[in-house]
């Protein structure tokens, strides 16, 4: 997945088999979530989970996902067919449990970037992001409802000697050969960076191959300027 989205007439047109396939998709996810609902299947249970933010992960803050939020990530992943769909679907789920984390924390102000939110409490860098990031697929890895990904320690890019930047990335996993197949020669593993710091809080994480996003490829997108209270105690609302 790119840093953004085709829109208007860079969205190329979408085969019937395409269309059958992403209607199939939708229709898979909202019945796994209709059976958890009417209890035929179990639901997900809640989580706590720590998040950084003021830059340097300096200040952390407990956040609580429930149930039925959980469900929905589980049941949106769990209609993923190959590691290309499980990848659309992990952009998707991380803009979700940090949209849902900024209903509880100040990160709710955090923009794309470092510019748009200079300042604001609430506000995260990269290493804010590439360490809730690795903990939100920590979670999902450890409930299992990651099919075709492992989660690996952050990674860093240095570009022009000083622009240093992290994010959470996974790596694909290798297929299971049958018992008569003849075994191949390894190949390297694909990486992919899950990035949410290009992109306002709530917003679908950036997915991108690990060779690009180290090449410097990532576009910072936000919606500007955000009106929201100053640090606790201190009487005052700041715009940014």
């Amino acid at each position: 997945m790119l840093a953004s989205f085709p829109t208007g007439s860079d969205r190329l047109p979408e085969s019937a088999d395409s269309r059958f396939a992403k209607a199939a998709g939708a229709a898979a996810f909202w019945l796994l979530l209709l059976w958890v609902l009417l209890g035929v299947a179990p639901a997900a249970t809640a989580e706590v989970l720590r998040v950084c933010y003021n830059y340097g992960c300096v200040a952390e803050a407990e956040v609580y996902f429930g149930d039925q939020q959980l469900t929905q990530v589980r049941a949106l992943l769990g209609v993923a067919r190959n590691a290309a769909e499980e990848r659309e679907k992990l952009s998707l789920v991380v803009g979700w449990l940090l949209g849902w984390a900024g209903q509880q924390t100040p990160i709710r102000a955090d923009r794309g970037g470092n510019y748009a939110d200079a300042g604001v409490y609430g506000r995260m860098d990269c290493i804010d992001h590439s360490t809730t990031g690795t903990r939100l697929l920590r979670m999902l890895e450890a409930r299992g409802w990651l099919q075709f990904h492992r989660v690996l320690e952050p990674v860093q890019r240095v570009r022009y000697l000083f622009e240093v930047h992290y994010s959470a990335q996974v790596e694909v996993l290798e297929p299971v050969a049958a018992a008569n197949d003849a075994p191949d020669p390894p190949a390297p593993a694909e990486r992919y960076v899950v990035d949410s710091w290009f992109r306002d809080n709530g917003q679908p994480a950036v997915v991108m191959a690990l060779p690009e996003w180290l090449d410097g490829g990532g576009v910072e997108e936000s919606a500007g300027a955000v009106m929201v209270a100053g640090v606790p105690g201190d009487g005052m609302s700041n715009e940014h």
